[in-house]
C-alpha cells in the first residue's frame, strides 16, 4: 500500500459500499462458525489489517492480535485507533505454533507470490480445532489496473484455494489436515457489470477516469447515489448467504476451514 493510498483507505474501509457490505458478510459468516461456548474468549490473529476496520469487527469475538506488513500503515493505525499493531509478514509470522483459535487473512494472500508459504504459516500458528478464514479476489479474467495498483500477484478460483490447503490430495500440508466449514464466491450479482467495466475501461485514458491511487475504489468514491444502489444489490447477496447458500462465481471468494 503506497503512502497516498492508505491515508484514503481509512475512509474507504468505513464508507465505501464494497467494504461496508463485505464487512457485514464476514461478520455474518463468522458468527456461524464461532460457538457460543467460546465466543468472546477466542485468541484471534488478524493478518494484514490495513486501516483496522476488520480488527474492530473481530474484537467482538475475542482478543485480537493485529499484524500489518506496511510499517507506515501500522503506525497510522496505532495513532488513529490507539491499538497495538505488530509489524510482520504472513510469510513469517512472529508467533509460536498453535497460538490462535481463529486466524484471519481478509484479502491478503493475493499480495504475496508464495501463497503456499502463507497458508503454511497460518496453519502453523492456528490451534488444533481452530479456524482459518480467508477471502481473496476471484477469477483472473477480472484482472485489471485495480489489481496492479493494489500489488496483487493473482486472482483465484475456488479449486486453487483448496489446493493451497491440499484439500484435493492426500498429501498433508506440514502434517496438518483441514475440514471445510464454508466456501463460496461472493459479490456475484455484480460480476458481469464489473467484468464489463474492467474490460471497457482500458479504452479510456487513465487521466479521464482514474483518481487518487488509481484503484476502482476511487472511481466510485463520492457518488452517493451509485454507492447506495451497489450497496443494496450487494446486501441481497448477504441475505442469501445467511441461508448457507453458496454462489458458483463472484468477484471475490470466501474460504473457512477447521484445522484437524
Amino acid at each position: 500500500m503506497n503512502q497516498d493510498y492508505y491515508k484514503n483507505y481509512y475512509h474507504l474501509e468505513r464508507n465505501h459500499w464494497w467494504f461496508v457490505v463485505r464487512q457485514e458478510i464476514l461478520k455474518q459468516e463468522l458468527q456461524k462458525i464461532i460457538t457460543s461456548e467460546n465466543k468472546n474468549d477466542l485468541k484471534i490473529l488478524n493478518i494484514g489489517i490495513a486501516t483496522g476496520k476488520t480488527t474492530e469487527m473481530l474484537s467482538e469475538f475475542g482478543e485480537v492480535t493485529s499484524v500489518e506488513y506496511d510499517s507506515a500503515c501500522a503506525e497510522f493505525v496505532r495513532q488513529k485507533l490507539n491499538i497495538e499493531v505488530i509489524e510482520g509478514s504472513i510469510l513469517e509470522l512472529p508467533f509460536k505454533e498453535n497460538s490462535f483459535d481463529l486466524v484471519c487473512a481478509f484479502d491478503v494472500v493475493e499480495h504475496v507470490e508464495d501463497d503456499k508459504k502463507a497458508v503454511s504459516e497460518m496453519s502453523r500458528v492456528c490451534k488444533t480445532k481452530g479456524r482459518i478464514c480467508i477471502t481473496v479476489p476471484a477469477f483472473q479474467s477480472l484482472w485489471s489496473h485495480h489489481d496492479e495498483v493494489n500489488h496483487h500477484f493473482k486472482r483465484y478460483k475456488m479449486s486453487e484455494i483448496a489446493k493451497l490447503f491440499d484439500l484435493q490430495s492426500k498429501v498433508l500440508i506440514n502434517n496438518y489436515s483441514f475440514k471445510i466449514l464454508r466456501k463460496t464466491y461472493f459479490n456475484s450479482f455484480l460480476f458481469i457489470p464489473i467484468w464489463l467495466f474492467r474490460k471497457l475501461i482500458v479504452l479510456i485514458p487513465k487521466q479521464f477516469i482514474r483518481r487518487g491511487s488509481g484503484s476502482d475504489f476511487e472511481i466510485y468514491k463520492g457518488n452517493n447515489f451509485l454507492d447506495s444502489i451497489l450497496r443494496s444489490v450487494f446486501r441481497i447477496e448477504k441475505k442469501i448467504l445467511q441461508k448457507n447458500i453458496s454462489f458458483s462465481f463472484g468477484v471475490s471468494l470466501l474460504f473457512f476451514v477447521e484445522k484437524k
